[in-house]
């Protein structure tokens, strides 16, 4: 695979929906998900110029970014799946970001061990469906409140995940509720869309994009 081809080819593509959004490209930041990738690919994806990564696992995640550092590699590290609260102490030793904060609880157990304020994105299911997490719409301003209110937490913004469908349009509506949910609590960042749908995202208004797939496949 060509990583750094992969990647100007997104650029590229970002680019292209920033400016049909009116849109500067520079507000949006390609977090480069490694859940399938190993140390190589993700040394190649830094040395296109990567310096945001993403991973889902605690796990994963920490065998990577303690090898990563012996080669002094240093980028900011976005949590951006599930995260359980016995993997909360671990998972802050590590991420710089994490995006998956799905119930008031999950914020609860990061302020208490916390030494200092992690900025955190709230997950929303706005597509409501089962099988992900997050909170719902109705829920979200009484979370936002709660959890404003702890201590070492800093919310930056709201995340989703939109559904997996073969037309991208399909998930627009998703996306567009989730900005008119960011404009509502003034909040700074939208973390949404992935390798099938970035480009929705970004007209849309996503200001953080998380791509794995179309950066380490093969064309």
């Amino acid at each position: 695979m060509d990583i750094a081809s992969n990647i100007k080819d997104v650029k590229s593509r970002i680019e292209r929906a920033a400016a049909r959004a009116g849109r500067n490209p520079g507000d949006i930041t390609l977090i480069v998900v490694t859940k399938y990738a190993e140390e190589p690919a993700i040394l190649a994806a830094a040395g296109a110029g990567i310096s945001h990564f993403g991973e889902n696992r605690v796990q994963d995640a920490e065998r990577k970014i303690l090898r990563l550092s012996e080669c002094e590699l240093r980028p900011t590290w976005h949590m951006i799946g599930h995260l359980q609260r016995n993997k909360v102490q671990t998972a802050l030793k590590i991420f710089d970001i994490i995006h998956s904060i799905d119930s008031v609880r999950l914020a609860q157990a990061i302020s208490a061990q916390a030494e200092k304020a992690v900025p955190v994105l709230l997950q929303v299911n706005v597509a409501e469906e089962e099988t992900k997490g997050g909170f719902e719409k109705d829920e979200l301003s009484g979370a936002v409140a709660e959890i404003s209110r702890l201590p070492n937490l800093s919310i930056k913004g709201l995340m989703t995940i939109a559904p997996l469908v073969d037309n991208p349009e399909e998930v627009r509506p998703v996306f567009r509720e989730l900005r008119k949910l960011h404009d509502t609590f003034g909040m700074e960042h939208l973390s949404m869309g992935m390798s099938n749908d970035f480009e929705i995202a970004v007209e849309e208004g996503a200001t953080m994009l998380r791509l794995g797939r179309i950066i380490f496949s093969e064309r």
